[in-house]
C-alpha cells in the first residue's frame, strides 16, 4: 500500500502490463478491457472483502477429536535463542517461547467458560475469614515426569520443583525475576507480607497467602523447572551457577522436558529442532500425549518476506500476513491453505516516554516529566491514518485501558486525548513550549523539541506507525528521530541502562486487572517509564499503587469496580503509555492440515496445539 501511494503511477503501470501478460498466457481468449482502477480493485481487496473471503472460527468450548499422531510441523523463528536458561530467558521474547515447549503451567483459563482449570496440577481454595488468610492447595498430576530424549529414564514432578524456584530464584531480588513482584501483599496497615510457599509433600504443596486476594489461582500460577539441576547449580557456584546453567552452546538434548517437546536440535542461524514428548500427561482418549506432530521444526529467517516465500512454496506451515501482503495471501489460497481471521487483538502496541531521574540532567525528561506534554503527544498520535496506512482499515483505535474482555472493563471510560494538533499545540502551549517564527517548537529556556523514537529493527509494521509519528510531529514543529535498534537491546535499556527516550513496543493485553504487577505499581521492575521506585515519584503514581493494592484484595465486584475505573481513569489522563491501535490478525494454515480442532480469535490466538494430518 505505501509503495502505491509513493509511486502510483509506475506501479499503476506495472500492474497493468503484469496483469494483462498473465491473462493472455492462461487464455487466449479476448481479454476484457479493464481500467487501471478495475485492475488494482482486483489485486487489492477491500477490508470487507479480506474478512468475507476468510473464515472465522473462534473457540467455542467444543471439546476436541482424538487424532493421529505423526507428521512435521515447520514454521520459523525471526531471531535465534539467547539462551535456554528458564530464568534468563524470562528477559527474550523468542529464547522464552522455546524454553516454554518443555515445561508446563500450575493452572490454564479457560476464556470461554471465563473459569480456571486445572492443568499440571489440579487445585482447591480454602478461605478462612476468621484470621482473614486464604490458601491455595496444589496437587501434582501424578503423570507428571522429567525425561529426556532418547532415555528411558524418567524423574517424577514433585513439589520441590515450584517451592525451591519460587523461594530461591523467583523470589530471590538479586535475579530481579519477571515474577518477583507477584509474591507480594500489602496489608491493610501498609506492610508489605509475602505469599509462601509450602510443601507438604512430594505431590502436594500449599500457597498461602496472609489476606484475602480476589484472584488467588492468577497470581499463584507459574511455570517450574526441573529445579533439583539449578539447586546443584547454585550450591556449587551460587547465582551465578543459575544463571549460567543451559547456555546455548550446550547439547539442547541434555534438557529434561516435562512439557509438550524435546529440544532436539540447534543450528545457530538455520534451525531449530522440536521432537514431540511422548511422556507429557495431557493426553487424548486414545492415550496419545498431546502434540500430534512428530516433530516441530522452526527454520531461523529474520525476514518476513523470506517467510512468505517459504510459506508459499510449500516449505512452512502457517503464515501471519502483513498488512502489505494480505491481499495476496488471501488471494492466492485455492486450494494449498486457507485463511483464518479474528476481530481486534486484545492488546495494542504502545508509546511511552522516559521519566527516570537517572537521566534527569537531559532536556527531554523535563518535557516528558510533564503530563500536558504527554497529553499532547497522545494528541498528535493519527491512529486514523495508522489504521488505514498502516493496517489498510483493519484495526480499531485503542482508546481504553483495559480491554472488553476484562471483567472490570468499562465502556464508558476512554481517552480524551484523541489526535487533534490544535488542542496539542494548545497542551504544548500551557506548559511554556511554543512556536518560534519558523514554526520550530522551543521549550521555556528556547531548546528546540526534539526527541529519539526506539523501535525494533524487525518490525515493518512499527516502522511505518514511526514514521506516521514522525510526520504528524513535524507538522508542529517537534523533530522525532526515528531509532531502529536490536530487540534484546530494547530490553535491555528498558531494564537496565534506562538510557532511552520515547519508545514503541508491546507488553500484552490486561485480561486480568491485575495482570502487570511489575508494570503498573511504581515498584515494579518494568513500571517503564521509571522502574523500581522505593517510593512513589508522583502523588499520581501513589493512588494507582492504592488502588491497585485495594482493588485485588476486594472480592465484592461492584465495590472493586469503583476502584478499577479509578484506575483507568488515571493512567488514561496521565497519559504514562499511549495505546497505538488494535489490528485484526489473520492466519494461514496450509490445507494438509484437519481443521477439526483449530481455532483462531483475539482471546487465545492460533490453537494449533491438536492438529493433526488429514488421513
Amino acid at each position: 500500500m505505501f509503495i502505491i501511494q509513493k509511486s502510483r503511477k509506475s506501479i499503476r503501470a506495472f500492474l497493468y502490463i503484469s496483469l494483462s501478460f498473465l491473462l493472455t498466457g492462461i487464455s487466449c481468449k479476448k481479454i476484457p478491457y479493464m481500467t487501471l482502477d478495475e485492475i488494482e480493485a482486483k489485486i487489492n481487496l477491500s477490508s470487507d472483502e479480506m474478512i468475507n473471503n476468510t473464515v472465522s472460527k473462534p473457540y467455542d468450548g467444543s471439546e476436541f477429536v482424538d487424532g493421529r499422531v505423526g507428521g512435521e510441523w515447520n514454521t520459523t523463528l525471526d531471531s535465534d535463542p539467547k539462551t535456554f536458561n528458564h530464568l534468563i530467558a524470562e528477559r527474550d521474547g523468542t529464547s522464552n517461547s522455546i524454553i516454554e515447549m518443555t515445561t508446563d503451567w500450575l493452572a490454564d483459563y479457560d476464556s470461554f467458560s471465563r473459569k480456571w482449570k486445572s492443568r499440571a496440577c489440579s487445585f482447591e481454595i480454602e478461605v478462612d475469614e476468621e484470621k482473614e488468610t486464604l490458601t491455595v492447595h496444589w496437587t501434582i498430576n501424578e503423570n507428571a515426569v522429567w525425561s529426556w530424549f532418547g532415555k528411558e529414564e524418567t524423574v517424577p514432578v514433585t513439589s520441590d520443583d515450584i517451592v525451591w524456584w519460587y523461594d530461591n530464584v523467583a523470589g530471590n531480588p538479586d535475579y530481579q525475576s519477571s515474577s518477583y513482584n507477584s509474591q507480594f501483599v500489602i496489608m491493610p496497615d501498609g506492610r508489605e507480607e509475602r505469599i509462601k510457599a509450602v510443601k507438604i509433600d512430594d505431590k502436594h504443596f500449599d500457597f498461602v497467602y496472609p489476606r484475602i486476594v480476589a484472584d488467588p489461582i492468577l497470581s499463584s500460577n507459574m511455570t517450574f523447572y526441573p529445579c533439583w539441576l539449578y539447586k546443584e547449580a547454585f550450591e556449587k557456584n551460587g547465582t551465578e551457577g543459575v544463571k549460567n546453567l543451559f547456555s546455548v552452546n550446550i547439547d539442547p538434548k541434555t534438557i529434561p522436558s516435562m512439557g509438550h517437546y524435546y529440544i532436539t536440535e540447534y543450528s545457530p542461524s538455520q534451525r531449530l529442532v522440536f521432537t514431540r514428548n511422548d511422556k507429557y500427561w495431557n493426553k487424548d482418549s486414545k492415550g496419545n500425549s498431546i502434540p500430534y506432530p512428530q516433530q516441530t521444526v522452526y527454520q531461523i529467517v529474520s525476514d518476513h518476506n523470506t517467510s512468505y516465500l517459504l510459506f508459499k512454496q510449500g516449505k512452512l506451515e502457517t503464515y501471519s500476513p502483513q498488512p502489505e501482503n494480505l491481499s495476496d495471501v488471501i488471494n492466492g489460497q485455492e486450494n494449498n491453505y486457507t485463511v483464518f481471521n479474528a476481530d481486534g487483538s486484545l492488546s495494542a502496541m504502545l508509546w511511552s516516554f522516559n521519566q527516570n531521574p537517572k537521566n534527569k540532567n537531559e532536556k527531554y525528561y523535563k518535557w516528558f516529566t510533564k503530563k500536558e506534554f504527554r497529553q499532547a503527544m497522545s494528541c498528535l498520535l493519527n491512529r486514523d491514518r495508522i489504521i488505514n496506512q498502516t493496517y489498510r482499515g483493519l484495526a480499531a483505535p485503542k482508546y481504553d485501558f483495559f480491554p472488553d474482555a476484562n471483567p472490570y472493563y468499562n465502556k464508558d471510560i476512554e481517552l480524551k486525548y484523541k489526535f487533534d494538533k490544535e488542542h496539542a499545540v494548545s497542551l504544548l502551549n500551557s506548559i511554556g513550549i511554543t512556536q518560534d517564527k519558523d514554526g520550530v517548537m522551543r521549550d521555556w529556556n528556547n531548546d528546540p523539541v526534539e526527541f529519539d523514537l526506539a523501535i525494533a529493527v524487525t518490525s515493518p509494521v512499527t516502522s511505518d506507525m514511526a514514521q506516521i509519528i514522525y510526520d504528524e510531529c513535524k507538522s508542529v514543529g517537534i523533530k522525532v528521530n526515528v531509532r531502529q535498534t536490536d530487540f534484546q537491546k530494547l530490553v535491555e535499556q528498558l531494564t537496565a541502562s534506562y538510557d532511552w527516550q520515547s519508545i514503541i513496543i508491546g507488553l500484552g493485553s490486561n485480561f486480568f486487572p491485575t495482570q502487570g504487577s511489575n508494570v503498573w505499581p511504581s515498584d515494579g521492575n518494568l513500571h517503564l517509564w521509571y522502574p523500581l521506585q522505593k517510593e512513589p515519584a508522583t502523588d499520581w503514581e501513589a493512588r494507582i499503587d492504592y488502588l491497585y493494592n485495594e482493588a485485588s484484595y476486594t472480592i465484592d465486584h461492584d465495590k472493586a469496580k469503583v476502584m478499577w475505573d479509578e484506575y483507568q481513569q488515571i493512567l488514561l489522563e496521565q497519559c504514562p503509555v499511549i495505546y497505538l491501535v488494535r489490528p485484526r490478525s489473520f492466519v494461514a494454515i496450509s490445507n494438509r492440515w484437519n481443521f477439526s480442532n483449530f481455532y483462531f480469535d483475539n482471546k487465545n490466538g492460533a490453537m494449533t496445539e491438536r492438529l493433526f494430518l488429514k488421513d
